[in-house]
């Protein structure tokens, strides 16, 4: 399996005023850097072999980990489990013979060298997650790692490959 990762941080340098929208045509905030539509679907995070496969590794990097399948999200030095549930699974056959583009990366906001498929470097924006009223309910096929914001329960929810976890207030 190929080192995959989607990264979500916040650098010192710069101040590139970028935004991006996808699925729709005005923000909804300018404190954003990425923002997704409102449609029934989610965000789909890289797919690593497992965490220690991942280099230069830095906080707030978000994973599916096929060897367990479960969401993480790399806080405070640690990988910490999103999924909670220990039922997940996803059929790898698809990418397991592909080859890793280990320099692919688009950045957002002054690039930096911090690795990663999507680096949000803004110094003062978020990313904004696909709104999803009860993705359990109104996405028909998730693929597992999605992620998306619950405007029903108000609660980020992501996808192992069989359940969603929610996590909120």
């Amino acid at each position: 399996m190929k080192k995959i990762i989607l990264l979500i941080i916040i650098t010192a340098s710069g101040s590139f005023n970028a935004q991006v929208a996808l699925g729709k045509t005005t923000l909804e905030s300018a404190s954003s850097s990425i923002e997704f539509g409102n449609e029934n679907r989610g965000l789909v995070l890289p797919w690593a072999t497992n965490t220690a496969s991942i280099q230069n590794v830095v906080n707030g990097t978000l994973i599916f980990d096929i060897s367990d399948m479960k969401v993480k999200v790399y806080q405070n030095n640690l990988w910490k489990d999103l999924s909670v549930d220990a039922t997940g699974s996803a059929d790898t056959s698809l990418q397991d013979s592909l080859t890793d583009q280990s320099d692919a990366k688009v950045s957002v906001g002054t690039p930096s060298s911090v690795s990663g498929i999507l680096v949000l470097e803004d110094t003062n924006k978020a990313m904004i997650l696909p709104k999803v009223a009860s993705p359990h309910l109104n996405i028909i096929s998730p693929a597992a790692g999605m992620m998306v914001y619950d405007t029903q329960k108000k609660q980020l929810a992501v996808f192992n490959g069989t359940v969603w976890s929610f996590w909120g207030e």
